[in-house]
């Protein structure tokens, strides 16, 4: 009985370690590959630079408020 008792806990323990240890695998997009960085750098090569202008400001319209009229007495 003490040995039964004795082994269902150290499987237990063993079970229980597992999930505390942190996965290292990587998904397919991650993991290096020449071919696929050969024909990424010839498509950028390929290409025609592109050149980024600042984009005109927002002009907003002025909003005018009345001003506050004080009355004489």
């Amino acid at each position: 009985m003490k040995r039964t008792r004795a082994a269902l806990l150290a499987v237990a323990a063993l079970i229980g370690g597992v999930g505390v240890v942190p996965a290292h695998a990587a998904p397919p997009t991650v993991t290096p590959s020449p071919g696929y960085d050969a024909r990424l750098q010839e498509q950028r090569a390929a290409a025609p630079a592109t050149v980024y202008e600042p984009a005109a400001p927002v002009v907003r319209p002025v909003v005018r408020h009345r001003a506050k009229h004080t009355h004489a007495h």
